[in-house]
């Protein structure tokens, strides 16, 4: 039968990954994922027609369905196809509102077994898009936006913030997947997800600095206390702010791994004197990192990597992430908590984690904060103390050839300040860069959807110096990318006009020779070279 995925930035060279993916998720995972996505396409399909109603009900279970396919997020083939079976009903529900329930689609799901949903997947994976390669490389730009707006759009909608115009695009867009367009028509339509993209990162700022106040300058430590912990990954800070809640003044300490470290900037959460700092590096560093904690993990999100055994009866899932054999935290109830009991109690029959490092990280550089040191940062850059702004946000990944990013941050001249956010900064946030009179030279907005602070940042910069197009600024996009969130943030940043981005270490395979082409002629979007080479040019402006 063979699977077929490309949206991730590893996947097998020139095919996607056809037996198994490189993330670990099966045949069987990977079309259940795909019937999922149809699913939702069609639920689109009758939510868009004209006597139907884009619901925030709709949009929510979209965004839900859509993020369980986002990649290492969700390898659990049961809660897949309860997920599936949920997107019909609700795709039923509509058409009888409409009075056009066909009978044989109603025959179609009721009751419907794995087996017929893996059945139905031959004919919907990403091949089905278009037989025209280059319809279906513009397709599939679109999907993997939406796949990362949906993951913004879902930790927005937890917080209780909403926003009805995306829910109305994801209806749009997904449904225009199934159509015959032009590729002006999807062009026109990868820009218009851009569009989105700004305002679904803006609705999830506005969300967590509500909620849990503005990011602050922040020193995070590294090493370990003698109290067991928890461990809690993925990008889900509400679900922190229960874990921390439910472990006050238990003799549990929690920390943070990967994307979580940021939350540590948020003011909200500093009066957790247990709060205690950040365990280990980005997600696919997790099996050995793991293994040392000794205490239970919690996986909020994404990125979840195949399971040790020396860890399974140690890690917990909640919220869209799943893994096979895993305990699963269900989710809150109305106006609720989610229990973490178990998770407290199984730590404090385990272990203090053991010592891995024992430094300290700095960040809490979002939009406010920066904007904050606007008149600082301004005189630097005046007084030729600060040549350029070098945007380095992004995924971090398993490949050497990632190393190419911690040698451009050694490399950059002392004159440089590093933008970042997501993963990507554990390439280089451990470095000893020093500071530009007491600005440090590496400034970590946050999480991967906080690049919509540093665009934030190069926005006003553009105003403070009255230039006319953001490429005038002195700052250069060095951007690496793994899943689709990363997509999201690329496309935003072409939707804001930013051009000459540097993106690797591959270019996505989904886009094609004739696609590539097009982003390279429009929005100058380039592959990277060598560290000598990528630097001199960014120093110069190219």
């Amino acid at each position: 039968m063979g699977m077929s995925c490309n949206q991730c930035q590893e996947s097998i060279r020139g095919t996607g990954c056809q037996t198994r993916g490189v993330c670990g998720k099966d045949e069987l995972t990977a079309k259940l994922q795909d019937v999922l996505v149809y699913a939702a396409e069609g639920l689109s399909l009758s939510a868009g027609k004209p006597e139907g109603s884009v619901s925030r009900k709709i949009g929510q279970l979209i965004s839900e369905s859509l993020f369980f396919t986002v990649t290492n997020t969700n390898f659990d083939e049961d809660a897949i196809v309860a997920q599936i079976r949920k997107t019909l009903a609700m795709r039923d529900e509509v058409n009888a509102r409409l009075a056009e329930l066909p009978a044989h689609d109603a025959a179609k799901w009721k009751g419907s077994t794995k087996d017929d949903f893996l059945a139905k997947s031959l004919a919907v994976g990403i091949e089905s898009l278009s037989e025209n390669e280059d319809l279906r490389s513009l397709k599939s730009l679109v999907l993997y936006g939406i796949k990362g707006l949906a993951a913004y759009t879902d930790h927005a909608a937890v917080l209780g913030y909403h926003d009805d115009d995306i829910y109305a695009f994801y209806v749009k867009g997904l449904a225009a997947l199934t159509k015959d367009l032009s590729a002006d028509q999807l062009t026109a339509l990868v820009l218009e997800t851009g569009g989105i993209a700004v305002k679904a990162m803006a609705l999830l700022d506005r969300a967590n600095t509500e909620t849990y106040g503005h990011p602050e300058i922040t020193m995070v430590k590294t090493g370990v206390g003698k109290n067991p912990g928890i461990l809690i990954s993925g990008h889900d800070l509400r679900d922190l702010e229960d874990l921390l809640k439910q472990t006050e003044g238990s003799g549990v300490d929690v920390y943070t791994h990967c994307e979580m470290l940021p939350a540590h900037y948020y003011p909200a959460f500093k009066k957790y004197s247990h709060f205690v700092g950040n365990y280990g590096g980005a997600w696919w560093s997790q099996d050995k990192e793991f293994d040392s904690f000794n205490g239970p993990i919690l996986m909020t999100t994404n990125c979840i990597v195949p399971v040790r055994e020396s860890y399974r009866s140690r890690m917990f899932t909640t919220g869209m992430a799943g893994y096979p054999g895993l305990k699963h935290i269900p989710g809150r109830p109305e106006g609720g908590e989610k229990d973490f009991s178990g998770l407290v109690e199984l730590a404090k029959s385990c272990s203090a984690p053991k010592e891995i490092e024992n430094g300290t990280i700095v960040g809490g550089f979002a939009h406010n904060q920066v904007l904050a040191l606007a008149d600082k940062v301004v005189d630097a850059v005046k007084s030729g103390a600060i040549k350029r702004f070098v945007v380095m946000a992004g995924c971090d990944g398993r490949h050497a050839s990632r190393q190419y990013y911690t040698d451009v941050a050694a490399t950059l001249p002392n004159d440089t300040i590093i933008l970042t956010a997501g993963c990507a900064k554990y390439r280089y946030n451990k470095l000893e860069l020093g500071d530009i009179g007491g600005i440090p030279r590496v400034l970590d907005a946050g999480q991967c959807n906080d690049s919509y602070s540093l665009a934030v940042i190069a926005l006003k910069l553009k105003e403070v110096f009255a230039l006319e197009d953001i490429n005038d600024l002195p700052i250069s996009f060095d951007i690496a990318w793994y899943e689709q969130k990363a997509v999201t943030v690329l496309l935003a940043l072409l939707f804001l006009g930013v051009k000459g981005i540097r993106l690797g270490p591959t270019l996505p395979e989904f886009l094609t020779p004739n696609v590539a082409a097009v982003l390279v002629e429009k929005f100058g979007i380039k592959p990277i070279g060598s560290v000598e080479a990528d630097v001199d040019a960014m120093m110069a402006g190219a």
